[in-house]
């Protein structure tokens, strides 16, 4: 059972924002809402939609993953959220 997620959040000026979380719903709230809870980034950026997804098992391995999306490129970043996966890199 996954006790964390990765999430990508769309902001109103369409740039995307990547994090971690235990409760995806309280913290997409908390970004819409809540000042002091909100990442800076996205205190200037409401309203967020979260746009991506993905359970992990461990804090550890979600701060892995949220490293390894953040270093994706936009279009590599679009298309996760569009495909949930990468492109093969063949």
């Amino acid at each position: 059972m996954a006790d964390w997620e990765i999430y990508i959040l769309r902001c109103a000026d369409k740039s995307l924002y990547t994090g971690i979380t235990t409760d995806i719903t309280r913290r997409v709230h908390e970004h819409n809402f809540n000042n002091k809870l909100a990442a800076a980034y996205t205190r200037s950026r409401r309203p967020v939609t979260l746009v991506y997804n993905e359970p992990v098992p461990s804090r550890s391995r979600a701060l892995k993953r949220e490293h390894e999306i953040r270093r994706l490129s936009r279009n590599q970043k679009e298309f996760l959220i569009k495909n949930g996966k990468l492109p093969d890199r063949r």
